[in-house]
């Protein structure tokens, strides 16, 4: 059994215990919170999709740990012009387990 839910603005193909790191949730560590956004609930051969959501459908998950991502380099140069610019940046994230769907 697995599910399509939305969060953040991205999309992810969960599954029960699987890990996986989201956009940053303002939640505490070890709490459950409730994804509402499902698209899409699959169990074998019974697909659920919704338009744009599945009523009624929800997945519960706990939050693992928070933390922010490896540092991404931005680097812009104009050639002959003498400019060059130096940036990096780390994303925040929220590491999630799935626990149920519903």
């Amino acid at each position: 059994m697995y599910a399509v839910i939305k969060t953040g603005g991205k999309q992810y193909k969960v599954t029960v215990g699987e890990k996986l790191k989201v956009e940053q949730i303002p939640a505490e560590l070890d709490s459950q919170i409730v994804l509402e956004e499902v698209l899409m609930v699959a169990d074998g051969d019974n697909v659920q999709i919704g338009a744009p959501l599945v009523a009624g459908a929800k997945v519960t998950a706990t939050v693992v740990s928070h933390g922010r991502h490896d540092k991404v380099r931005i680097f812009k140069m104009r050639r002959r012009k003498h400019y060059q610019k130096r940036q990096g940046h780390r994303q925040n994230f929220t590491e999630i387990r799935i626990d149920a769907i519903a």
